[in-house]
């Protein structure tokens, strides 16, 4: 009746791009560098909500080397995610994220991801889970060279009534 996915992805900092986590536009000198827009939150529920689903992955659905993809918005990328998922008669129960991101500070930034995620996934605020962590100055993403998020997601069947163990 349940199904749990995680997902996570990580992007290298680029100068000039701009920094966009959650679906929020965050203020920062430096963006992630990727075919999209490099979303490292949204790329990271997408492929939760794809693993648990048992539809593949977020490269699988929208590769990078497609240009239809170049500079998506990736709001656009999960609500086509949820709507497959929704087409497979699995609904979200909720999402938890955590940034790993040495800088920008995204204290202040957490209420306007979480109040978005929920908004993109349907759910309500209660339901949705963001955290920020630093790496203490350790590898890529502790020296601001990187930022990753990591996402869990827990989905039902949709038709639980009907549900059989097999499926």
């Amino acid at each position: 009746m349940y199904r749990s996915g995680i997902g996570y992805d990580l992007h290298r900092t680029h100068r000039g791009r701009r920094l966009v986590l959650g679906g929020v536009e965050i203020p920062h000198e430096a963006g992630l560098l990727g075919h999209s827009d490099a979303d490292v939150v949204l790329h990271a529920i997408c492929d939760a909500m794809l693993g648990a689903s048992g539809l593949g992955d977020i490269g699988e659905l929208f590769p990078d080397n497609d240009p239809e993809y170049k500079d998506a918005d990736s709001r656009t990328l999960l609500r086509q995610v949820v709507e497959l998922v929704s087409e497979h008669d699995l609904e979200l129960v909720n999402a938890d994220v955590v940034i790993h991101a040495q800088t920008p500070n995204l204290r202040a930034h957490k209420p306007l991801i979480r109040s978005t995620l929920a908004e993109l996934l349907g759910l309500a605020p209660s339901r949705v889970g963001v955290k920020a962590t630093t790496n203490e100055g350790l590898d890529a993403i502790g020296q601001g060279r990187a930022i990753a998020a990591l996402a869990t997601v827990l989905l039902r069947r949709a038709d639980a009534a009907t549900y059989s163990p097999a499926e």
